[in-house]
């Protein structure tokens, strides 16, 4: 893979502050109160970023001072924050001592990408390969240890959330640490698709909605691997399927250029039932009409944009998949569903 992150729009590179932006207290606000900064390289930076975050943890890197690598990218999420890095081989060592120094008190449910992570708080020891993702409590003491494979660098992001907005979630906040979701549990890949969703939502007041909805059921997936508390117990199935339909929506919204649609291939890629699929989208009058709106909308919008004056609608059927240019591309039914 490439060495850097994916350039995202709006999105911040940054360095050894991200951490320390973290440290002084588990408000949202001062979340966000992050310095763009060139990606951490060589022993400089290793020491730039051990002494930004003293108060932390110990950064201690597994090969040559010399060889240190870390870039990240950063964006809000209203209730908390993303962050991806890449990196070289690293381990961090977050003590009693530095819990006592410091205010941080959040948690961070983080996926793995490339690479291997090992985690460890307490009597508890994990390790997550590419599409494992877990639960992280920065309250208490934890060892955390970094790992590309085959000499590559590893990736990981992590959506960091304010201990209120997940603790009333859980039966057990305090002893949540360590919680593992392998990438074979069909919820891990539910997740990875939530956290894709949300580096793409746009960082507008109208997305802010659907920002919140998919963090709040990320939480609630998350509770219900961890030990969902008693009293919020009925929302756990609504959750899954609401994450569930949005990552299916999101996944035909992107391949309406291509034949990948059906309902065995919708089903293959989200390991599910034909029946569960067709119920997921009864609302929205079955999967066929479904996918068919989607078409019309996609081909409105292209028919009247200044690219497509010199395009026929034969051509333009071919690119949405429609079966030919007698499909009705315009008028009151594409008009009604745009």
């Amino acid at each position: 893979m490439n060495n850097k992150v994916g350039a995202r729009p709006g999105h911040q590179q940054i360095g050894p502050r991200d951490l320390a932006a973290l440290s002084s207290d588990a408000d949202e606000g001062h979340m966000s109160e992050l310095a763009a900064a060139p990606p951490g390289i060589g022993r400089q930076a290793l020491e730039a970023l051990r002494a930004a975050t003293s108060d932390i943890c110990d950064v201690i890197p597994l090969n040559a001072p010399d060889d240190f690598y870390l870039l990240s990218a950063t964006k809000m999420t209203g209730k908390g924050m993303l962050v991806e890095s890449v990196s070289s081989p690293l381990e961090y060592d977050r003590t009693a001592a530095h819990i006592a120094r410091g205010g941080l008190d959040h948690y961070h449910i983080t996926l793995c990408y490339q690479g291997q992570i090992r985690f460890a708080s307490g009597r508890r020891e994990i390790a997550l390969r590419p599409g494992d993702v877990c639960l992280i409590d920065m309250a208490q003491p934890n060892r955390t240890w970094l790992m590309g494979a085959g000499g590559e660098r590893s990736r990981q992001t992590s959506l960091i959330l304010p201990r209120p907005v997940l603790a009333p979630r859980l039966a057990h906040p305090d002893s949540s640490a360590a919680t593992l979701l392998p990438g074979c549990d069909r919820r891990a890949r539910l997740l990875a698709d939530q956290f894709a969703a949300l580096w793409q939502q746009p960082e507008t007041a109208d997305a802010a909605a659907v920002t919140a909805a998919i963090v709040d059921g990320i939480c609630d997936v998350i509770a219900e691997v961890a030990g969902r508390a008693a009293d919020a117990r009925g929302d756990v199935g609504r959750a899954e399927r609401r994450l569930l339909l949005a990552a299916i929506k999101q996944h035909i919204d992107a391949n309406l250029h291509t034949g990948a649609l059906s309902a065995d291939d919708l089903c293959g890629r989200f390991r599910l039932s034909r029946a569960s699929l067709y119920r997921l989208f009864e609302s929205d009058g079955g999967l066929a009409h479904y996918v068919q709106d989607q078409r019309l909308n996609r081909a409105l919008l292209l028919l009247i944009s200044p690219a497509a004056r010199s395009k026929r609608l034969i051509d333009l059927a071919v690119e949405l998949q429609f079966s030919g240019d007698s499909t009705p591309l315009s008028g009151p039914s594409a008009a009604s569903s745009a």
